[in-house]
């Protein structure tokens, strides 16, 4: 009987604090509410006399639940109301109705279909366009994400794959390969240039993070790390311990780039993004609040065996694998060039 009761009074108090906090709650983690403040609030509405140890554990436990109102922030004390999540869209650039199958709530508005499909075109020229600028060599996938591709394609190939080359004391417009360091990882059975595969996605969520995850786990298994790089920003504590805590077990990176919906909504348009002039581009990296979450684990070679399978099965792998081939034999690190 004394159990019974306690738990009914356990199950009034987490309803009467869906209910509550849900107006308590600012939207913006910017405007978090410490949880002192919070617990004064809640007392002029709450049925029942609680202890404030009670009410910071219940805090503690929805804000780790995704359907409670209850986020707590990622960096600091405070709580803020956890937004219903959009539905998840490939990343891919072409196609609406490759999703990671929850399209439903857009299919009947084209128009928000195309403002989320336009801020996925703009983050991936925006991420194409910070990896150039920091030294690495972005190369897109497309096909595979076609209208009529199948969904299982989201679990094998990347949406980008960056490409790291040692160029030395080169200067950077030469971008001119060490023939010794080249020399000497052929030597040594090294693979002569750093390969990540990478999962890009808009918005980050409780609901969704391991699904995100776990697809960047196996689009990645070839390479010599994963990536998984969000746009948004990720201030929900909860969410960040638990992609930590799988980076941590499976090795794959995650990154934010902080950017917003209104942000990416406020950017120019993909092409003018990939074509900026410096000065632009210097005000459209200045928007970026890079965050990374957690760091990838490298592995020092390539998985052949995986990359070549996947090579007889897609034109854009053996277009991947010959400009890495063309740059080699050139002696020189060079960006893909589409068409080429």
């Amino acid at each position: 009987m004394r159990m019974d009761c306690c738990l009914a009074h356990h199950m009034s108090l987490r309803k009467q604090l869906n209910d509550i906090l849900i107006a308590l709650l600012p939207n913006n983690p910017v405007d978090s509410i410490k949880g002192t403040e919070l617990i004064r609030l809640l007392r002029m509405q709450l049925d029942g006399n609680y202890s404030d140890a009670s009410l910071r554990y219940h805090f503690s436990i929805m804000s780790c639940d995704p359907s409670s109102p209850i986020a707590k922030v990622e960096k600091g004390q405070g709580y803020y109301r956890r937004s219903s999540p959009a539905p998840a869209l490939s990343s891919a650039q072409e196609l609406v109705s490759l999703t990671q199958g929850r399209l439903d709530d857009l299919q009947q508005d084209q128009s928000a279909v195309d403002v989320v499909m336009m801020r996925i075109r703009k983050f991936r020229a925006v991420v194409h366009r910070y990896y150039e600028i920091n030294g690495r060599f972005p190369f897109l996938f497309r096909e595979p994400f076609t209208k009529d591709s199948p969904l299982g394609n989201l679990w094998k190939y990347p949406d980008i794959v960056l490409i790291d080359w040692d160029t030395g004391d080169a200067p950077d417009e030469e971008m001119r390969l060490d023939p010794a360091l080249l020399a000497m990882r052929q030597r040594l059975g090294i693979t002569p240039f750093g390969l990540h595969a990478a999962r890009l996605r808009i918005q980050p969520s409780l609901q969704t993070y391991r699904e995100d995850f776990f697809q960047t786990l196996s689009v990645s298994q070839w390479a010599q790390a994963g990536e998984l790089i969000y746009a948004a920003p990720i201030m929900d504590e909860a969410l960040a311990d638990g992609l930590r805590r799988l980076s941590s077990t499976f090795g794959v990176g995650v990154t934010s780039f902080g950017l917003t919906s209104e942000v990416l909504d406020e950017l120019p348009r993909p092409a003018q993004i990939l074509n900026a002039h410096p000065r632009e581009t210097e005000a459209i990296m200045g928007c970026l609040e890079i965050n990374r979450i957690a760091a990838p684990k490298v592995r020092p070679n390539l998985d052949w065996h995986g990359l070549n399978r996947l090579r007889c099965e897609s034109s854009e792998v053996k277009k991947l694998l010959s400009w890495l081939d063309e740059c080699l034999e050139k002696g020189r690190a060079e960006p893909y060039k589409i068409g080429g």
